[in-house]
C-alpha cells in the first residue's frame, strides 16, 4: 500500500487533550467557548473600528488590523476543534484535516511573528525618525512590507507540510495534546526522514531568532532614543506609543521561547498542554484588549459607536415621516445598515 493510500483511508488521530480530567471537561469548553467569543468579537471589533475611522488609517493600525485578522483565523483554526473534544467522546480526526489544521496554525503563527517584527520596525522609524515617518513607511513600502510577510508565511507553511507528507503513517495514532502540532504528528510516524527534520529544525529557529531580532534591535534603539530626551513628558509620550506593542510581543515571545524549555516528558504533558492553549487560544484573545485599552482614539470610536443607537433613538420624532426627506437615508438609517462614515458618527454624537 502507498503512503498515500494510507494517509487518505488508514490513518487515524486521536487528540487526547484533557480528557485526563473528566471533570473539568465541561467547564472548560464554556471558558474556551467565551473566550473564542470574546476573541472573534474583538478581532472583528478592532478591524472595523480602524476601517470607519479616518484617523486611524496609518501604518501603525494598517499592520494592527492585519495583526487582528491573523488572529481571528488562528483561533478560527484551532478553537473550534478544541470545543468539539471536550463536549463529546469522539476526539478523532482524519489525516487530512489534522495536515489542514495544522499547515493553517503554522501559517498565522510565522506570519504574526513577522508581522510584529515589522510593527516593530514601524514604532523604530515613528520614534528615532519620526521627520522621515511619512515617507519611509509609505503606503507602497507597507504594502510591500505586508506582501513579503504573507509570502514567507505561505512559504514556511509549505516546506512544514511538505516535511510531514514524506513521512509514512499507518492505524490509529494518539496525539497527547490539543491540536496537531508538528512534534506530535512526528512523534506517531512510522518512517524518518532526517533530512526534512533537519530543514524544519533550521526553518523554525531562523523563523523564531530572526523575528526575535528584529524586535529586540528596534527597541534598543527605541529606548536609548527615548533616554535622550530631556522632558519627562515626553518620554512618557514616546513610550506609549509603543507601550502595547511592546506588552504583544514580550506576551507571543515569551509563550514561543517557554515552549523550547518546555521538556516532553510524561510528567509534563500537562504542562505541555496549558502551555499550548495560551499562544492558540489566550494570546489571540488578549491583543485586542492589549491595543485598545490604552488607545484614546480607539476608544474614542468605540463609545461613539455604543452612544450611537441613544442618539438615534432620541432623535426620533413621535408624528409621521416627512416625505420630503424619504430620498436621503438618514445618519442613523445608514449607521443601522453598517455605511455610515465616522464622520457623520461624530456629528450624531455632537449634536
Amino acid at each position: 500500500m502507498t503512503n498515500a493510500a494510507r494517509n487518505e483511508s488508514d490513518v487515524i488521530f486521536i487528540l487526547l487533550g484533557f480528557s485526563d480530567y473528566p471533570e473539568l471537561q465541561f467547564p472548560l469548553f464554556l471558558v474556551f467557548l467565551v473566550i473564542y467569543i470574546i476573541t472573534v468579537a474583538g478581532n472583528l471589533g478592532i478591524i472595523m473600528i480602524i476601517r470607519i475611522n479616518p484617523k486611524l488609517h496609518t501604518p501603525m493600525y494598517l499592520f494592527l488590523s492585519h495583526l487582528s485578522f491573523i488572529d481571528f483565523c488562528y483561533s478560527t483554526v484551532i478553537t473550534p476543534k478544541l470545543l468539539q473534544i471536550l463536549l463529546v467522546e469522539d476526539r478523532s480526526i482524519s489525516f487530512a484535516p489534522c495536515i489542514t489544521q495544522y499547515s493553517f496554525a503554522v501559517l498565522c503563527v510565522v506570519t504574526e511573528a513577522f508581522l510584529l517584527a515589522v510593527m516593530a520596525y514601524d514604532r523604530f522609524v515613528a520614534i528615532c525618525n519620526p521627520l522621515l515617518y511619512i515617507v519611509v513607511m509609505s503606503q507602497k513600502r507597507c504594502a510591500l512590507l505586508l506582501t513579503a510577510v504573507y509570502t514567507w508565511g505561505i512559504f514556511s507553511s509549505s516546506i512544514f507540510i511538505y516535511s510531514l507528507l514524506t513521512r509514512s503513517y499507518f492505524g490509529i495514532n494518539i496525539i497527547n495534546n490539543l491540536l496537531c502540532e508538528y512534534s506530535a504528528i512526528v512523534s506517531v510516524s512510522i518512517s524518518d526522514n532526517h533530512v526534512m527534520e533537519t530543514i524544519f529544525f533550521i526553518l523554525a529557529n531562523f523563523n523564531t531568532f530572526s523575528t526575535l531580532t528584529i524586535v529586540l534591535t528596534s527597541y534598543l534603539f527605541i529606548f536609548v532614543t527615548i533616554l535622550k530626551i530631556h522632558s519627562t513628558s515626553g518620554r512618557y509620550k514616546a513610550f506609549s506609543t509603543c507601550a502595547s506593542h511592546l506588552t504583544g510581543v514580550t506576551i507571543f515571545f515569551g509563550t514561543i521561547l517557554f515552549l523550547y524549555c518546555v521538556p516532553s516528558s510524561k510528567s509534563s504533558w500537562l504542562l505541555v498542554r496549558i502551555s499550548t492553549v495560551f499562544p492558540t487560544v489566550v494570546i489571540p484573545m488578549l491583543n485586542p484588549l492589549i491595543y485598545s485599552l490604552r488607545n484614546k482614539d480607539v476608544k474614542e470610536t468605540v463609545r461613539n459607536l455604543m452612544e450611537l443607537p441613544v442618539k438615534c433613538l432620541g432623535k426620533q420624532s413621535p408624528h409621521a415621516p416627512d416625505n420630503t426627506q424619504e430620498s436621503r437615508p438618514s445618519p442613523c438609517a445608514a449607521a443601522a445598515s453598517g455605511n455610515v462614515p465616522y464622520a457623520e458618527i461624530r456629528a450624531i454624537d455632537n449634536s
